[in-house]
């Protein structure tokens, strides 16, 4: 029988190993990557089954991320691993498509169960949250509507750049993009979301988001 084909994506190496160790057996761990960009073009590349991603990965959050593999490859499952229970950041996760959120704390006795779950069609989301809150986001996770994002894929790329500190020529360079697009965009954010400063701009953003384009410390 063919095994499960899956793809991590986490910046930190113990992370990746420990999670590999305890799922290799099983099932067939097809690649890793450290930073959101790497993630997105491997799983475009190699086509998993299913994903398991952190949230705070540097270059591409990791709901940035889960939103471009989601929108390239429909099919593909979304289990996100965090030290984050937040129900902005599952309620973030539902809605960009995800099928799974589990703790890392519990990522070995929860993620094969997870992964079974997600592949018979239904979500796994880690019992720590509770049941009262898990049954009220999973229960409106069929109902959020396809509002129009503010921003652009391209602007969130860019924000998530800005978020982190870098400068336009970084962030032309990291996106292979010239330094007068980079600052075309940023005016653009700015004047879609009503602010005149970038402090402005990425508080003003996060705040939309549940706070999920800060790169949090794992």
């Amino acid at each position: 029988m063919k095994k499960v084909r899956i793809l991590l994506g986490d910046d930190h190496a113990l992370i990746l190993d420990g999670v590999r160790a305890a799922l290799q057996v099983q099932f067939e761990i097809v690649g890793q990557a450290a930073d959101g960009m790497a993630l997105v073009e491997a799983a475009q590349r190699l086509r998993p089954d299913v994903v398991i991603l952190d949230i705070s990965m540097p270059l591409l959050n990791g709901f940035e991320s889960a939103r471009q593999i989601k929108k390239a490859l429909p099919g593909t499952k979304l289990i996100f691993l965090s030290q984050h229970l937040n129900p902005a950041y599952l309620k973030q996760a539902l809605k960009i498509g995800a099928s799974g959120y589990v703790l890392k704390s519990g990522a070995t006795e929860e993620l094969q169960k997870a992964i079974t779950t997600v592949l018979h069609g239904q979500s796994y989301i880690t019992p720590a949250f509770g049941d009262d809150v898990i049954s009220r986001l999973l229960n409106r996770s069929g109902e959020i509507s396809n509002e129009s994002e503010e921003l652009t894929d391209r602007q969130r790329e860019i924000l998530q750049l800005i978020v982190e500190g870098r400068a336009n020529k970084e962030i032309a360079d990291i996106l292979h993009l010239s330094v007068k697009t980079i600052e075309f965009h940023r005016t653009r954010m700015m004047t879609r979301l009503g602010v005149k400063t970038v402090a402005e701009l990425t508080k003003v953003q996060a705040e939309k988001l549940g706070q999920t384009l800060v790169v949090l410390p794992d």
